[in-house]
Formats: structure tokens, C-alpha cells, sequence
């Protein structure tokens, strides 16, 4: 398996879990291999958990049941035109990538036992260019694109009231 194939598996978005090799993120490319896409569960589903400090799949999962509204979340999501396909509302949620790599920085040393080097390096030579080349492209496919996330009371308030319109009576 190359390190594009392995990244794809990982449990994040409903992919399979894999071993992680030396470099995290290293040769990421969502279209390197085929994925099984995650669906929509019908009837009571056990979701994988993924484990971020040992980069794999942990042995816990999440218990799921039907909801009128299913919330599916990732930074890939609008990759894959199936999976797109399914959703009845797309949001992109945009923050300032200084923003996004301080939150990174701080939830991945304190979380996840990680070094400030090994983050900084891991950002700059995997997610920056990830992001700019794979998640960035997609927002051209959200329905509604979100600036400044949770401090954007507009947003919540229009995104909210879409939900409440979609539930049944």
C-alpha cells in the first residue's frame, strides 16, 4: 500500500482504518485510491472511533440511530460527487488558515501529545498544501459558505432555521 492509499484509509469520514506510517499526512491524495463511501445509516449503526494518538482505529465506536437530519462532517466531504450527491444542504465552513493552524498547534500538543516542531513541520509540508490543493477546490460546491465559523451568528441563525424547515411535521 502506497502512503496516498494508507492516508485514505484512515477511519476520519468513514474510511478504514490502516497503520500509520513515519510521516503523518505525507503524500496525502484523496483520489489515489477507491473509497467506500460512508452511508447514510438506514438502521442502528457502530460508527469506527479513530484514535489520534496512536493512529488507528480505537476499539470503542460510536452507537448511531435514524434521525430526520444527519449532520456529516469532514474536511473531504465535497470531494467525493456520491457522497456530495446525498447531502440536501453543503456548508463550507471558512477560517483564516492563521486561525486554523493556531488551533491545530494547541490541540495537538496538548491533546495528542505532539512536539511544536513536529506540528509545524507536519503543517507545512502536508496540510497547507493539502488543504490548498484538495479542500480548498470544493467549496465551490457548498450550497452556503460559512466566514469566521461559530462567531458568524447570521450564519447560525439562517443554517438553523434551513434545519428546522427540513424536519417533518
Amino acid at each position: 500500500m502506497n502512503t496516498a492509499q494508507h492516508r485514505l484509509q484512515r477511519t476520519g469520514g468513514g474510511f478504514a482504518s490502516a497503520q500509520r506510517d513515519s510521516a503523518p499526512n505525507a503524500g496525502f491524495n484523496p483520489s489515489a485510491s477507491p473509497r467506500q463511501l460512508p452511508r447514510p445509516p438506514l438502521k442502528p449503526a457502530d460508527l469506527p472511533v479513530y484514535d489520534f494518538k496512536q493512529h488507528t482505529r480505537a476499539a470503542a465506536t460510536v452507537h448511531v440511530v435514524p434521525k430526520p437530519i444527519i449532520l456529516v462532517e469532514g474536511i473531504l466531504i465535497f470531494v467525493e460527487p456520491k457522497l456530495r450527491n446525498l447531502c440536501s444542504m453543503k456548508l463550507f465552513v471558512d477560517t483564516d488558515q492563521d486561525i486554523c493552524f493556531i488551533r491545530r498547534l494547541q490541540r495537538d500538543v496538548t491533546e495528542r501529545g505532539r512536539t511544536v516542531d513536529s506540528v509545524i513541520n507536519q503543517y507545512m509540508k502536508t496540510v497547507r498544501p493539502s488543504f490548498i490543493e484538495f479542500v480548498e477546490p470544493t467549496k465551490r460546491f457548498a450550497d452556503v459558505i460559512i466566514p469566521e465559523g461559530g462567531h458568524n451568528t447570521v450564519a447560525a441563525e439562517m443554517v438553523i432555521s434551513r434545519l428546522k424547515a427540513l424536519l417533518p411535521d
